[in-house]
């Protein structure tokens, strides 16, 4: 049974897991087998393919999800382009889960979007986590419920996200707080100063 609440700016689903339909434990026990599945699948074969694509349908092109992998409510995550996400990811998916276009989930972390109430502990609490296009998620990382992580963030290896990371910034610790700014990329104009180009490289403006 799922109901609503509001808490000034804040907006909070409540699921009380003791009062699930039918049809919500049979999708459950279908996607826990798929999960299984995926995970003693061998990588790079058409099988596992097909599999990630039937645990995360909407995924878009060029992302790939690596086994081990554990979510619950995976229907809840919706993974752009390009997105890569690395062995070892925990999605607890009820409160909603948006990974943009370009983001890279590193090995072992935790995006978690729900909560147990203090009180009736039976009673999950969702607040959604969206990850902005370009991000980069730290190995280890948790982000906890009802945080967004902005376009092209960084996230340090084993931070604990408790609040909205800004765009173009890097945080890490426990809980992480920011560490700096990440300057715009130069260009090649920038590089110019009326003497020989030089070869940059593939990372940067030559080629």
């Amino acid at each position: 049974m799922e109901t609503d609440r509001n808490y000034g700016n804040s907006h909070e689903l409540r699921i009380d897991v003791t009062k699930q339909t039918s049809e919500e434990l049979a999708l459950a026990r279908e996607q826990a087998q798929l999960i299984f599945r995926f995970n003693h699948t061998m990588p790079g074969t058409a099988e596992y393919e097909q599999l990630m694509r039937l645990i995360f349908p909407t995924m878009g092109e060029g992302s790939s999800v690596s086994a081990p992998l554990t979510a619950v409510r995976p229907h809840m995550v919706g993974i752009g382009r390009n997105v890569v996400v690395m062995p070892g990811c925990l999605m607890m998916s009820a409160g909603g889960i948006t990974i943009d276009d370009g983001a890279m989930i590193a090995a072992n972390v935790q995006i978690i979007s729900n909560n147990h109430d203090l009180y009736e502990r039976q009673v999950i609490t969702c607040k959604p986590v969206h990850i902005g296009k370009n991000a980069w998620i730290g190995a280890g990382a948790t982000i906890l419920p009802g945080v967004t992580i902005g376009d092209n963030a960084v996230v340090g290896a084993a931070s604990v996200v408790t609040r909205d990371v800004a765009p173009d910034t890097v945080v890490a610790g426990n809980p992480a707080r920011f560490v700096r700014r990440i300057p715009p990329l130069p260009s090649c104009a920038d590089t110019d100063c009326g003497e020989e180009p030089v070869q940059l490289g593939l990372d940067s403006c030559g080629d």
